[in-house]
């Protein structure tokens, strides 16, 4: 049976995912974290209260992440965690064009330091887990080959953050494929979430 951590699962694509994997009979645990209340998560969890369980993780906040690690581990009982999936990202704008981000730290926090952070305190459940397996949710906006199909779009700091995110996978999987990890940087591709639908 195989378990699974989703950041920010409060709505959008990780909430939908966490339903997903909830329904599957080979998914023994799902946690999913969100940084603050999540009334559709809550009411997922007490549908499944066997398989989901919520837990409060905010990904700028390193403190609040061993905390989250810390709890999971005590769910687990000893058993690894097999598959990290980090969900939790932000996509800002700079509508002036590249010059004018004046948000492009806390874009890199998020979506690039953020998942250095998670992964990094969550490593040593997962190589206690069978499957190692990371699963950074990106997009092809951060893709340096297809920058010019995505132009148009005034979100250079997402861009921006998540080629770096992509960049941070690859090292990753560089360095803990001897250990049997498989750490990927995975598009979903267009979702109708609130994420999308500030972009259009």
């Amino acid at each position: 049976m195989i378990s699974v951590l989703i950041t920010g699962a409060s709505r959008g694509f990780g909430l939908a995912l966490a339903r997903e994997l909830a329904s599957r009979q080979n998914i023994s645990r799902v946690f999913a974290t969100a940084r603050g209340n999540s009334p559709a998560l809550n009411e997922l969890a007490q549908q499944s209260p066997d398989r989901v369980v919520v837990v409060k993780l905010d990904v700028t906040n390193q403190e609040s992440i061993k905390k989250a690690a810390a709890e999971v581990e005590g769910n687990l009982g000893g058993k690894g965690l097999d598959i990290l999936i980090n969900n939790a990202g932000v996509c800002q704008y700079s509508f002036g064009g590249v010059k004018s981000m004046d948000n492009l730290e806390e874009s890199f926090t998020i979506n690039v330091m953020g998942v250095h952070w998670v992964t990094r305190e969550f490593l040593p459940l997962l190589q206690k887990g069978t499957l190692k397996k990371v699963a950074n949710i990106s997009t092809t906006m951060g893709s340096i080959t297809l920058a010019r199909a995505a132009a148009a779009l005034p979100s250079p700091p997402y861009k921006i953050s998540k080629a770096a995110m992509n960049a941070l996978t690859v090292q990753y999987a560089l360095e803990y494929e001897k250990e049997g990890f498989s750490f990927i940087a995975l598009c979903p591709g267009v979702c109708t979430t609130t994420l999308v639908r500030s972009m259009i």
